[in-house]
């Protein structure tokens, strides 16, 4: 019974006699797991979203990142952490709830963390901003949970004719153009040549 009084939305021990026995019997194996008797004590779900972002350079992102604790209402005694991987390896972002960076002022947390979102802005993104963006919590008993992460693609700004194009892009559209041109005088050099030698006969006469 001291294990059933842990959980007062059961019937056991309403109906009499023989029922109770029955009731009993077929509660107490179950109610008797260690999962429900040692519920733990923070069970919280980081989600990133999305997977991947995308943005071209200039304007800002937000990186969303949400916290869901159904055992403890404050979430304000967490420390979230941002981090980012790239082909350079790992870099913190922001640590405690602060950027960490030096001189940074684009980089920072935008969201509320008593409302569960440790959302990250980057303002004004540059092509090294590239990478995988981590949002990592600490609780409050030293438990680390880390998020899925967000991939974030930087396009380039604007190109040379108002479409992005890459550089060997447009060196094919002048090399095919040079090209053009070399066929053009390849098929009007004879013609030339018998105009000029045309001339020269008539000049004699």
């Amino acid at each position: 019974s001291a294990v059933l009084s842990l959980f007062p939305g059961t019937d056991v021990g309403v109906t009499g006699g023989a029922a109770n026995k029955e009731n009993a019997a077929a509660v107490t194996p179950v109610t008797a797991k260690p999962l429900l008797l040692t519920p733990e004590p923070w069970n919280l779900l980081v989600t990133q979203t999305p997977a991947k972002e995308k943005a071209k350079e200039g304007e800002t992102v937000v990186l969303n990142c949400h916290l869901n604790s159904p055992w403890h209402p404050s979430l304000t005694d967490l420390m979230v952490k941002w981090y980012k991987e790239d082909e350079k390896g790992q870099m913190d972002l922001l640590e405690k709830n602060v950027t960490i960076l030096p001189n940074n002022s684009r980089i920072f947390m935008s969201g509320d963390l008593s409302q569960g979102d440790v959302s990250l802005i980057i303002l004004n993104v540059t092509t090294s901003d590239h990478g995988i963006y981590f949002c990592e919590v600490t609780l409050p008993d030293g438990k680390v949970v880390t998020g899925g992460g967000t991939k974030l693609r930087i396009r380039r700004a604007l190109g040379l004719f108002g479409i992005e194009e890459s550089i060997g892009t447009i060196i094919g559209v002048v090399a095919a153009g040079i090209g053009g041109i070399v066929v053009l005088i390849v098929v009007l050099t004879p013609q030339l040549r018998k105009c000029i030698l045309c001339m020269r006969q008539e000049s004699r006469q």
